[in-house]
């Protein structure tokens, strides 16, 4: 008998901007994934959770006792509320919690509300092993929380994909079709574990992700809903700049979809940062990388004048939450920011 998928059972991933109970993170350790700087990154990664921490509780991964005292400490230091924040004994690899923490599904009107999807995760296609922690995470949190967990039994990564929370999911093809994924796999195949397992009814595609993204082309660098019927999607505004065909081929490809009423998508433009160079390599930085919290909107700044346009076009986008600019400048040498390193848990 085929085992029953979270769609059949009426499950479906919430949109980021629906409410939240908590927002999931994994306190960053991994000296290798900011070599040399990870020191840097704290004042501000703990300046997010203090933010967080103002609409929602928020629930850190930690390997052990001293991990904790770390975070606290620095928690502490920028007056985050300690009393919204619970701490799980539960050791990872690595920081980015979008990618390898749980997909959480509600359905209302089930006796048993919220569930846990728990995809295989293998660090963008192998490139950064150990990851054997990371990819247990979900069950363990499902254990934690008593709740039902789903096992798809295919890598996906939660940076890889959107949602309107009306039916609705948008990928990249570089990322979901690489062949460092699930190379067993076709397209249709995919949309088929996306549909069964997110709840979705409709899977839109783009190209391709932003240049620097070992990623292969998360979704969140590049194209966000803010509604059910509206994206942000990032521009690139010099013609010479490496990114710029790649993510004007994206737009036009938003212009010719359709959402499941037969809406035209709405479009808002959203510059790219001039890029942001470390050590000869150039980062990931993007303005689409925000994170939707209760409260806030927390943008990624990268120390440029180009910073407070962004923020303002996303201001527009959510006139009920306040956005906060924080600078990332430090955090995307991980070569990622504030939406690959959360992962919302929603309020039923």
């Amino acid at each position: 008998m085929q085992q029953a998928t979270p769609k059949s059972l009426g499950y479906y991933f919430p949109a980021e901007f629906a409410p939240h109970r908590a927002t999931w993170l994994s306190w960053p350790h991994k000296e290798a994934s900011w070599p040399g700087k990870i020191h840097t990154i704290f004042p501000r990664y703990a300046e997010f959770i203090k933010r967080l921490a103002e609409g929602e509780r928020v629930c850190i991964n930690v390997a052990d006792e001293s991990m904790k005292s770390f975070a606290m400490a620095h928690l502490e230091q920028a007056g985050a509320n300690l009393d919204q924040i619970d701490f799980f004994f539960h050791p990872t690899n690595d920081a980015w919690c979008r990618d390898h923490g749980p997909a959480f599904l509600v359905n209302p009107s089930a006796e048993q509300k919220k569930v846990i999807v728990d995809w295989n995760y293998n660090a963008w296609g192998g490139k950064y092993p150990p990851y054997d922690l990371d990819d247990v995470i979900p069950t363990r949190i499902g254990e934690k929380l008593g709740l039902p967990v789903f096992n798809p039994g295919i890598i996906m990564e939660g940076g890889s994909v959107d949602f309107n929370g009306a039916g609705t999911l948008i990928t990249s093809k570089q990322c979901l079709l690489n062949e460092n994924r699930n190379p067993h796999l076709n397209q249709s195949q995919i949309e088929q574990y996306l549909s069964d397992y997110y709840g979705v009814d409709q899977i839109l595609w783009v190209d391709e992700g932003i240049v620097g993204d070992d990623t292969d082309g998360h979704i969140d660098d590049t194209v966000r809903f803010v509604n059910a019927d509206t994206v942000i999607t990032v521009l690139e505004e010099n013609p010479n700049d490496e990114n710029y065909e790649i993510l004007q081929q994206n737009r036009r490809q938003l212009t010719e979809m359709r959402l499941l009423n037969g809406k035209q998508l709405t479009i808002v433009d959203l510059p790219m940062p001039d890029s942001v160079i470390w050590e000869d390599q150039r980062l990931p930085a993007s303005y689409g990388n925000f994170y939707i919290a209760n409260k806030y909107i927390i943008v990624p700044t990268f120390r440029q004048p180009k910073d407070d346009r962004a923020c303002r076009i996303i201001q527009e986008c959510f006139p009920d939450r306040q956005v906060i600019g924080i600078d990332s400048t430090d955090i995307i040498w991980g070569l990622g920011s504030f939406h690959c390193l959360s992962q919302q848990e929603p309020l039923i």
